[in-house]
């Protein structure tokens, strides 16, 4: 018997590996990102609390306010 041989549709499967590796693409981005203002944050905080307690302008109006 001879074997009928159909040629395979591929486009959905292609379409679904390639929407994986988009996506695993996303999500790298994002975490990178992430990672990157995650550090920005930490530095900027670490500077904050190495000046102490500061009574700026804006406390001094909410302290008044309060007081009231």
């Amino acid at each position: 018997m001879k074997k009928n041989r159909q040629k395979l549709d591929t486009s959905k499967r292609d379409f679904i590996k390639k929407s994986a590796l988009a996506g695993a693409g996303v999500v790298t981005t994002a975490v990178v990102c992430g990672e990157a203002v995650a550090t920005v944050a930490d530095d900027d905080v670490q500077s904050k609390q190495n000046k102490g307690y500061q009574l700026t302008p804006h406390v001094l109006e909410y302290y008044k306010s309060a007081a009231s």
